[in-house]
């Protein structure tokens, strides 16, 4: 399964700060119909995602009903992204 969309990034300020990207409602009941079958626990969805030429394997969280895209320092800074800009993202579910 393969999914894109466009989505903002923002920031959970932790111990150190984390940034995300929501995927959207519509393209989240397409995942949760399936992550019965992909889950390896807690809900989180095992994807290879891209954004631009930067490619990376990661987990989809669940998060208020919805999913998020976890995004790697070495990804922002190789795209030069930053908290508020709209990105669009390719993900592969792997199994």
């Amino acid at each position: 399964m393969r999914i894109e969309f466009r989505g903002e990034i923002w920031t959970w300020r932790g111990p150190s700060p984390y940034y995300f990207v929501t995927v959207p409602a519509r393209q989240c009941d397409d995942l949760r119909a399936i992550s019965g079958f992909v889950t390896y626990g807690w809900g989180m969805i095992p994807v290879t995602a891209r954004i631009g030429t930067t490619e990376w394997t990661t987990s989809l969280f669940p998060k208020d009903g919805r999913y998020i895209v976890p995004l790697k320092d070495k990804v922002r800074k190789a795209e030069s992204l930053m908290e508020g800009q709209r990105v669009t993202i390719q993900l592969e579910i792997r199994q």
